[in-house]
């Protein structure tokens, strides 16, 4: 019979053994013990079932952790369904947290995992020995198509390798999507045959949900590079939509808006590994976007590493990017490929458009502080040769104690 099994983390619970069994059958067949017979013969093949509880040892409280089995008869192979069984009233009953989720093989190949994953972004870039490089729009709500393409020249001229929307930015008179989409494409093919550099632009697909597949076929024929998705203000079957429909066929890019909500807490909600690692790439998504551990939206380190590991270790899927995100400034560069290897992206926001010299000279600095770093050299040997990595690290300065990759 074949079984998802879900790992959950309970606090102070006096009785976990008893705590798991109720979880067992309080979520699939609902009672045992006093049935008749005939009807466990009937229920058996439904009934979930105990597969360990274990302590952990803690000078603080308590916690245990317990892993359910559920037979997958139970549900229809589509992500709402799995989360409501696994965890849809289970949320609400005191402490608990959802670890992870362990998907047999049969069940994981009804997922359709990254399109085009690490490997086929980087073949679009032609980029395949370091880190990617993003940045994003910044300050252009209620600027005009004007503003928006020389931000984007201005990045796409200091070697960013994608440039995203603000998640925040929406369709509007200003800077309607489909006009994002061509004019983008006419500037950085004009940076490309000045340059030889390739940037590839994510624009930020929003919009009522019944609208979107057609929105991002749109997207899809007027040559758009990526989609940019706030997953977690639609739902993950919504990304997974996306994901199968062959007339669009991008790649996407999710954004973490909204899960900090359902995965900050200690005691309760999502682990992040399981919801910005695991379902995202299950789902579909190409590259996810969580806080990093350094920045000014700050992620707990064990918990960035395990979404990265998550979206990296080998699944039966295509590897998707980690990009720890917020607050990324070019001294941290050695921090980020030391924790999180080359296949991953190194985006910033303020990083690149705060450097004194403008975007084009904080996108220099980023790459010049990613080539100083794979060199093994230290970011302050970078800066005597680097003019723009100079001013960046005096203005941000570097960690404490610099390190090299």
């Amino acid at each position: 019979m074949s079984e998802l099994i879900a790992t959950y983390l309970l606090h102070n619970e006096t009785n976990p053994d008893k705590k798991a069994e109720e979880i067992a059958l309080g979520l699939t067949v609902g009672s045992w013990t006093n049935l008749p017979e005939l009807e466990k013969n009937q229920l058996r093949k439904h009934k979930g079932r105990v597969v360990s509880i274990e302590g952990i040892d803690s000078e603080e409280e308590n916690k245990t952790l317990i892993r359910i089995a559920y037979p997958t008869a139970n549900f229809s192979n589509d992500l709402p369904a799995i989360l409501t069984t696994v965890f849809g009233k289970l949320s609400l009953d005191g402490k608990i947290k959802l670890i992870d989720l362990q998907f047999e093989e049969e069940l994981k190949r009804l997922f359709p995992g990254p399109r085009f994953g690490i490997e086929g972004i980087r073949k679009k870039l032609n980029v395949f020995e370091r880190p990617l490089l993003m940045s994003i729009f910044k300050g252009v709500l209620g600027k005009d198509l004007k503003f928006l393409s020389e931000q984007l020249r201005q990045q796409a001229l200091g070697g960013v390798d994608l440039v995203k929307d603000d998640e925040i930015l929406f369709e509007n008179q200003l800077t309607p999507f489909e006009k994002r989409i061509t004019d983008g494409k006419t500037i950085l093919q004009e940076v490309y045959d000045e340059t030889g550099h390739r940037t590839l632009y994510a624009v930020n697909l929003t919009g009522r949900t019944s609208q979107l597949k057609d929105k991002a076929r749109k997207a899809a024929e007027l040559g758009a590079d990526l989609l940019l998705f706030n997953v977690f203000s639609y739902g993950l079957d919504v990304l997974q939509e996306l994901r199968e429909d062959e007339e669009i066929g991008l790649p996407l890019m999710a954004h973490p808006a909204v899960s900090g909500a359902l995965t900050s807490s200690p005691e309760f909600g999502f682990a992040h590994s399981l919801l910005l690692g695991k379902l995202l790439r299950y789902a579909g998504a190409d590259l996810s976007l969580f806080p990093s551990p350094y920045g000014t939206v700050a992620l707990e380190k064990s918990s960035a590493l395990a979404i990265a590991r998550k979206l990296t270790r080998e699944d039966g899927f295509k590897k998707a990017f980690p990009v720890p995100s917020a607050g990324i400034h070019p001294g941290l560069v050695p921090l980020l490929i030391r924790d999180f290897g080359i296949d991953s992206v190194i985006n910033a926001g303020g990083g690149v458009h705060g450097h004194p010299s403008g975007a084009r000279g904080g996108g220099l600095a980023f790459r010049q502080a990613i080539e100083t770093t794979l060199q093994g050299k230290l970011l302050t040997q970078g800066a005597e040769q680097y003019p723009e990595l100079k001013v960046a690290l005096e203005l941000w300065g570097v960690p404490s104690t610099e390190v090299t990759a």
